[in-house]
């Protein structure tokens, strides 16, 4: 009989005679209950040196620059106009970004806007993946900045580890005080600047300290400082790993061809430790010095491929790049590099990179098309719009002379920044007459950047040539601009 070993059971079994029918007792019940549930292991990322490190400082200090004072910056829109460059006016339903205004009628411009940067990510992330993740995530961004503050009042990450472990003294006491109070600071701008977006800058944060801003300013600062202050000081990893659901999308967008942070193994196994003056033949540059693990901000060992928690932001790069300098091996084994690249080196080939594929052709084309779609509108656009709703109770009223009169409900959105006087007309009609309720003329007076409803109404007594009903159009006049605006809609003669 030949002996086998059962992955399932490490006891080793044997295999029954030919014909005879085997028998297997039953697994015995574990004494004591097994947890489903892992406590979370904290994480101290070493602080790394070089390119990738720099770059994220640059994409930290320049990103939170823009969050923190792109409220501040003013931009001329003329008399009775907000002179804050970036503006959510709820208040007067209007969206302000610079030269551009929003109204509420040009909120598909969001839409596109949104539909442009998931289509951007979905292309960054085919070709260089998780790049945003790594580097422009606002996790990324305030999760880094906690851990510097972290990093500065109690060490890199074996004077932390050691703190932790340490009994409670004074001056433990005061150096997580001190960090605690940093971030709920850091925490409570964050949800400052917040509401500067919404409101005029240097009067709502005047009003704020005060005691006079309304109430919903200061429970969405708040709301703002609470997850700040968890999400970056306490669950971090967990956040991209749990919370969020791009990990899981972006595996669907990458392939082989994929820029991704990479370990080399073609070139880093067989790994293990080395002494220096030692042979490198017959072994990986790799050395298990477990560098890479230490920088990790999520904890992972990037030499076991690439996983959900890795977030891209290759400071595994730097960490091992300082090793190989150490020991006299080149650089990159760790490196930006693709699945397909590592295969084809194993095999005798030469590295390419695919950067135009199938998938990135068409996710470039659909964002192009969107773009130059948004642009177009963008500039299309006109400053005087109309917009027209029929009355349904009555459809038609016949007058004592046979005439047939309809009721109209106008509104006329002037966008320019001057009032204007518009002339009203009907046209596609035989004879029709028009009626503004409230005024004898035709001339409308709209204010600057307003709506204004009117109450028109239609009379036409030709109506042998409309045969129950007939199409024609609402149309406005800017004599001073030349601008026109125009609505189709339907007069009723009869049912």
């Amino acid at each position: 009989m030949t002996t086998l070993i059962d992955k399932t059971n490490p006891e080793p079994r044997r295999e029954a005679a030919p014909g005879v029918m085997r028998s297997r007792a039953p697994s015995p019940t574990p004494s004591t209950p097994v947890s489903l549930y892992k406590s979370r292991e904290q994480i101290y990322p070493k602080l790394a040196h070089g390119f990738f490190r720099n770059l994220k400082w640059i994409a930290l200090i320049v990103l939170l620059g823009i969050y923190y004072i792109l409220p501040w910056v003013r931009w001329d829109r003329g008399p009775g106009q907000p002179d804050q460059a970036v503006l959510v006016d709820f208040e007067n339903a209007r969206f302000y970004f610079f030269f551009i205004e929003i109204w509420p009628q040009e909120i598909y411009f969001i839409t596109g806007l949104l539909i442009l940067a998931a289509l951007g990510l979905f292309l960054v992330t085919s070709l260089f993946g998780r790049v945003w993740c790594g580097y422009a995530c606002p996790q990324t961004i305030w999760t880094d900045l906690f851990i510097y503050v972290e990093r500065f009042f109690e060490g890199d990450r074996n004077a932390r580890i050691k703190l932790d472990r340490a009994p409670w003294t004074l001056s433990k006491v005061y150096k997580k005080v001190a960090k605690h109070a940093v971030w709920l600071l850091i925490a409570l701008f964050t949800g400052g600047a917040w509401i500067l977006y919404f409101h005029d800058a240097p009067t709502i944060a005047r009003d704020f300290f005060l005691g006079h801003a309304p109430m919903t300013s200061y429970v969405f600062a708040a709301i703002l400082t609470f997850t700040t202050y968890s999400l970056a000081g306490f669950m971090r990893e967990q956040v991209c790993t749990y919370m969020c659901p791009w990990p899981r999308i972006q595996a669907a967008l990458i392939d082989e061809e994929a820029l991704n942070v990479t370990y080399r193994y073609d070139r880093g196994e067989p790994r293990g430790p080395h002494k220096k003056g030692a042979t490198w033949e017959g072994r990986g540059d790799c050395i298990d010095c477990r560098q890479c693990v230490a920088v990790c901000p999520v904890g992972i060992d990037i030499r076991d491929g690439l996983q959900l928690e890795c977030i891209g932001c290759a400071l595994c790069i730097d960490a091992c790049n300082g090793i190989m300098a150490k020991v006299d091996r080149p650089p990159n084994l760790i490196a930006y590099d693709t699945d397909a690249n590592v295969v084809r080196r194993m095999q005798g080939d030469k590295s390419r990179y695919r950067l135009i594929r199938s998938r990135t052709v068409i996710y470039a084309a659909v964002f192009a098309a969107v773009g130059f779609t948004m642009l177009y509108a963008l500039l299309a656009r006109t400053t005087l719009d109309l917009n027209v709703v029929r009355d349904r109770q009555p459809n038609f009223v016949r007058m004592s002379d046979g005439s047939v009169q309809n009721g109209y409900t106008i509104k006329v959105m002037n966008k320019a920044t001057a009032e204007r006087t518009l002339k009203l007309s009907a046209v596609g009609l035989p004879s029709p007459i028009v009626k503004v309720a409230g005024q004898t003329g035709l001339s409308l007076q709209v204010p600057a950047d307003e709506t204004i409803d009117f109450r028109v109404i239609v009379i036409e007594d030709d109506l042998d040539m409309l045969d129950g009903r007939a199409e024609f159009v609402f149309e406005l006049e800017d004599a001073d601009s030349d601008t026109t605006a125009n609505r189709p809609t339907v007069f009723v003669a009869g049912e």
